[in-house]
């Protein structure tokens, strides 16, 4: 049974299929969802200098979270909503440890298994290794 299921997003739409599959993955054990978006800082540039950019991006990715989130509502299961600055593989792993997440659900693209090394510096399969 999972007990904290991680829900990162690209804020795309791609994400309702996943937020949907851990609400159903979830609901069984009463699971708390989490979900999160990464803000990738740009290098070699100082926090302070994308402040007011920054902190745009941040209200926007909150009210697409909140979208998402209500995608469980009536489920029963607590939904929250984070948004943190970084790498995006680095940070999703890093939150996942820190936070004992016991699955990460993550949308994806689909595999052409005539090109089996193609999408191997995608998201997911960093995450994944």
């Amino acid at each position: 049974m999972f007990h904290h299921i991680l829900i990162p997003t690209d804020l795309s739409d791609r994400a309702t299929q996943a937020v949907d599959m851990a609400r159903d993955l979830g609901q069984p054990a009463g699971a708390r969802l989490t979900l999160l978006h990464v803000i990738e800082t740009i290098s070699g540039a100082g926090f302070d200098e994308f402040r007011s950019f920054y902190r745009e991006l941040e209200g926007r990715a909150f009210e697409f979270l909140a979208t998402l989130a209500s995608r469980s509502d009536g489920s029963g299961l607590e939904v929250a909503r984070t948004v943190v600055y970084g790498k995006p593989a680095e940070e999703i792993v890093r939150f996942a440890a820190d936070k004992q997440v016991d699955l990460i659900v993550l949308a994806s693209h689909q595999v052409d298994l005539s090109q089996p090394g193609h999408g191997w510096g995608t998201l997911s399969y960093k995450v994944g290794v």
